[in-house]
């Protein structure tokens, strides 16, 4: 006879006037229990395939068990030691059968009882619920039928009752169970059910893409094929928690109802190390340090993302003590996720400043700037995780300037010291990669070419935080401070690299002055116009906006001052009479030459360098 230190049952323990153990007991459940014996049957017939014999079978079941139970506590009993023999043959039997029976309803009903129906059911009380409600009804024959189906319909479909597929399910299974956990077999039946449903969730994490893969093996990979890995793992990791782990829960907390313990002990040895495993693959990716580069920072994200995100489950689901292992794995894979972001980072400051790469011909957007820029936008959208990562990793405590030099009073952060981390994170990286700039604009020979290239790689800077989240991250302070200082880039640009034009021209064009000085004025403008537009025609402006505000500006800077000049002495006979004439231009076309420049499929040349066609040749044989 099994011990029954695993019982668990809803009633007081039955005593003699409750329950006695009479040759007539012992007649009807060996009738009950001998005609459902498995050695009688070639072909198994299911007992629950007839819900009223079924609950017959349980209830003698019980009763012989706990009758057997008063008579031992009894010294005196008027039920002869031969009753008792005879109760103590039936009940491996029935036990036997009850086996058979609990071990099919779990294999044939795998569809009813998936993780997906299950996890559906958010509120674990209501299953439990529900499934109580079908377990205490009567259950007439007239109501279910004398032979109700095996495998009731699909949940939402109509059917036997209002009872779905898997309420029936978990009502016969959980009637079992408490029978066999009553009667001192939990062990028995718990280890049923582990065998069954432990392959069902292993199954399932196969089916997911769920590999073992240590750190080791990691660094070994081609990058492509572990990001696909990474890709398959964010997928299969929701679905493995909200779904199939939160079902398995709800389905062993419905079936051991009237066990919180064996519930509980099932639920671990079932997912345990199906979860382990899972948060262990994102772990591995942390420790790996060998492969961790800026560009793999964004997977790293995205794996802290997906725990993070599901940290609210991981602690419902996997509460129990027993299943500590589960939170400490996932807690240790975000401490190793969040300190491969912090290596990264420092990763991309020293390729910052370590870049030596050549800047371009035309100061345009140079390369580190794009690379740099498109990789913040990407982690702008991170912002909350990232915020979280370097809280408490302050920027280099060995820079000498003000904080104030890369965040903003305006900035997206408020009194959240999190939030306001990752802008100072950011205004620092930027702030890395305008010194360096400055640096490599040193490198070009003329003055107002270092400038239009400072000019356009901090517009770029601009626009591109304008347009994602890093202009909430920087705020609009951060911003409207440096499109000044782009303003004022570009205002260089124009005074150094068109001066020697304008000052060309007498400071008052319609004033009266010699003729001589008229044809001096007239051909230094033509010397330092044709000077100037050959080294512009290299040069480039990518943004379009700001491309057409610098030709705006260098039009009212020129052609006023020049078309005053031009008007007041075009019609001098002395003008036009060399073969080589004086005036070259008209206004217009200044304005077309100007409306030429900075595109970025200009090639560098002469004046006539431009994507119009104008030829050198052109531009000197004009007669104005």
């Amino acid at each position: 006879m099994k011990g029954d230190s695993a019982s668990h049952t809803r009633e007081s323990p039955p005593t003699v006037a409750h329950l006695s153990l009479t040759p007539e007991d012992i007649d009807v459940a060996e009738f009950l229990i001998g005609k459902w014996d498995l050695q009688h049957h070639e072909k198994f017939t299911p007992l629950f395939g007839d819900r009223e014999e079924a609950k017959r079978f349980l209830e003698v079941v019980t009763d012989l068990h706990h009758s057997m139970r008063v008579y031992l506590n009894l010294k005196h009993h008027s039920s002869s030691a031969d009753d008792l023999i005879r109760a103590h043959k039936l009940m491996p039997i029935a036990i036997k059968r009850l086996e058979k029976e609990f071990h099919v309803i779990l294999s044939v009903n795998r569809k009813n009882l998936d993780s997906d129906s299950l996890s559906r059911r958010s509120n674990r009380g209501s299953v439990k619920s529900s499934v109580s409600e079908y377990y205490e009804d009567d259950g007439s024959e007239e109501e279910y039928g004398a032979t109700p189906p095996r495998t009731p319909p699909r949940p939402g479909s109509s059917g036997s009752g209002s009872e779905s597929a898997m309420d029936v399910a978990m009502a016969d299974l959980r009637s079992i169970a408490e029978c066999m956990i009553s009667c001192g077999y939990a062990r028995e039946c718990v280890k049923i059910y582990k065998i069954v449903r432990k392959s069902i969730v292993d199954e399932a994490m196969h089916y997911l893409g769920v590999e073992k893969l240590n750190h080791s093996q990691m660094q070994k990979m081609e990058w492509d094929v572990l990001e696909a890995k990474i890709r398959h793992w964010l997928h299969a990791v929701k679905i493995a928690v909200k779904t199939l782990f939160q079902g398995e829960k709800i389905l062993c907390e419905a079936v051991f109802a009237s066990s919180e313990k064996i519930a509980e002990s099932c639920f671990a040895e079932i997912c345990k190390d199906a979860a382990v495993n899972l948060f262990t693959f994102a772990d591995n990716f942390g420790k790996s340090k060998k492969i961790l580069s800026p560009e793999k920072m964004f997977r790293a994200l995205d794996l802290y993302d997906a725990i993070s995100e599901l940290w609210p489950d991981i602690e419902t689901i996997f509460s129990h003590e027993s299943l500590l292992p589960v939170k400490t794995e996932a807690d240790a894979a975000l401490v190793k996720l969040a300190e491969a972001v912090r290596i990264m980072l420092t990763q991309l400051e020293t390729a910052i400043q370590k870049d030596n790469s050549k800047t371009l011909p035309g100061g345009g957007v140079h390369p580190l700037t794009r690379y740099v820029m498109n990789f913040l936008i990407f982690l702008g959208d991170y912002t909350g995780s990232v915020s979280d990562i370097i809280s408490d990793c302050p920027v280099n405590p060995h820079s000498p300037l003000p904080e104030r030099h890369f965040s903003s009073p305006t900035a997206g952060g408020g009194e959240d010291p999190s939030a306001a981390a990752i802008t100072v994170r950011v205004g620092w990286l930027i702030l890395l990669l305008l010194c360096k700039l400055d640096g490599k604009a040193t490198t070009y020979n003329d003055a107002a070419v270092s400038y239009l290239f400072l000019a356009n790689n901090l517009n770029y800077v601009v626009s591109k935080v304008r347009s994602s989240n890093l202009g909430l991250v920087l705020g609009a302070d951060w911003i409207w401070q440096h499109r000044s200082k782009v303003n004022r880039y570009l205002a260089n640009y124009e005074r150094i690299g068109w001066t020697k034009v304008i000052s060309s021209l007498p400071t008052d064009p319609t004033a009266e002055i010699s003729i001589e000085q008229v044809k001096a004025h007239f051909r230094q403008f033509n010397h330092n116009f044709e000077e100037a537009y050959k080294k512009q025609t290299s040069l480039v402006i990518p943004d379009p906006e700001t491309r057409d505000r610098v030709k705006i500006s260098l039009s009212k800077l020129l052609i006023p001052g020049y078309r005053a000049f031009y008007q007041k002495h075009r019609g001098k006979k002395t003008l036009e009479s060399w073969e080589d004439p004086i005036i070259r231009y008209a206004p217009e076309d200044l304005d077309n030459y100007l409306s030429d420049l900075f595109f970025p499929t200009s090639s560098s040349g002469s004046v006539a360098g431009t994507t119009s066609g104008k030829s050198s040749s052109s531009v000197a044989s004009r007669r104005r």
